[in-house]
């Protein structure tokens, strides 16, 4: 028997091929966690804190080339409060604030907040990001929020 005047095997393959395209269109959920988004010309490293289990947390490097994302946190977001520290690698500029933690050059994982200089770290402003409760956020970094380091001088 012919379908659409077409033999049965190619039926079949035009039904398998079918398949694999719908599968490919399938959505996924989008994952929870925190985003930044780099929308900025230029690539920027970006520091998390944040209260964990054993204490507050701070971590980084993430790198962000020029309007990319990049995920900071994986997983449900279980506190209202999450804290960035993010700089320009070309320019020096920062988005930065008042809520210091510890971190240093290379990538880490640091635990505590209080005495940096004394434990070998950087002491480094961080600003907060209010989620306002939700399981995921997305912050955006722009060029009109940096810091640029002459602002910083006066």
């Amino acid at each position: 028997m012919k379908l659409f005047g077409l033999a049965p095997h190619l039926v079949r393959f035009c039904v398998a091929a079918s398949v694999v395209v719908l599968s490919q269109l399938v959505v996924t959920p989008a994952l929870a966690g925190l985003r930044v988004c780099n929308q900025t010309g230029k690539t920027v490293s970006i520091a998390l804190g944040y209260r964990a289990e054993q204490g507050w947390k701070s971590e980084g490097w993430w790198v962000a080339p020029p309007d990319t994302c990049s995920s900071v946190f994986q997983g449900d977001l279980n506190s209202r409060y999450y804290y960035l520290f993010a700089a320009d690698d070309i320019s020096g500029g920062t988005w930065d604030g008042e809520i210091f933690m510890c971190t240093r050059d290379e990538s880490f994982t640091i635990l505590g907040v209080e005495d940096c200089l004394a434990r070998g770290y950087e002491r480094t402003g961080f600003f907060e990001v209010d989620t306002q409760s939700r399981s995921n956020w997305t912050l955006q970094l722009t060029e009109n929020e940096i810091n640029s380091p002459e602002q910083e001088s006066q």
